[in-house]
């Protein structure tokens, strides 16, 4: 007997954007975060959270206090930062194109051992796009997280997660441009599905 889908929370400015990512990992996307929605009526029903607007600090509390598992992505990491209690992103230069340009690109470090390393399938360093204008540095970091990838020429922080909640990771670059990222950061995806389905089977 086929399982039943995982039905992740989306929370982004293009919701379409994503939506196939999910479905394609196996899960079953929902917009959440609709104008008059409270946050904690938003994830009623909802085994995950995935979240790439930056106004979505509420939805990702709300999901965090029942341990859900929580991507976020761009600004997104920005949202679960402030979240978490840290302080607002900062101006960064030289992360965004010109406009009429394609995307930027940087180089990163990802710390072995931690969830995005286990989630992408190792550490070390790797090219992402860059397309934000705001950043965040160590005094930025909410405490409640550690940062686990590092802008290899400026020190930004380029990904966090939490060690206190099942499975939560943000990173700045934006892995839904699947044409301007390494393909196995699909896997991010598909580790937040995989998160959804289990904490689902825990709590049965």
């Amino acid at each position: 007997m086929r399982s039943e889908k995982r039905t992740i929370g989306v929370a982004a400015v293009d919701p379409e954007a994503v939506e196939g990512l999910i479905e394609r990992a196996g899960g079953r996307p929902r917009k959440v975060g609709l104008p008059g929605q409270a946050p904690q009526e938003a994830m009623t029903g909802v085994d995950g959270l995935l979240a790439t607007r930056a106004d979505a600090s509420p939805l990702i509390a709300a999901a965090l206090a029942m341990d859900l598992p929580v991507l976020c992505t761009g600004d997104g990491m920005h949202a679960l930062n402030l979240a978490l209690g840290g302080a607002p992103a900062e101006t960064v230069p030289g992360h965004v194109p010109d406009e009429g340009d394609g995307p930027s690109y940087h180089r990163i470090f990802i710390a072995p051992g931690s969830k995005l390393a286990a989630a992408v399938g190792s550490g070390g360093f790797v090219r992402v796009n860059s397309r934000h204008s705001k950043g965040l540095r160590e005094a930025q970091r909410s405490p409640s997280l550690m940062a686990s990838a590092y802008g290899l020429e400026d020190g930004v922080i380029e990904a966090l997660e939490s060690p206190f909640h099942r499975w939560t990771v943000g990173v700045q670059f934006q892995p839904q441009r699947r044409a301007e990222i390494p393909p196995h950061f699909d896997r991010l995806f598909q580790c937040l599905v995989q998160r959804a389905t289990e904490a689902r089977q825990t709590t049965r």
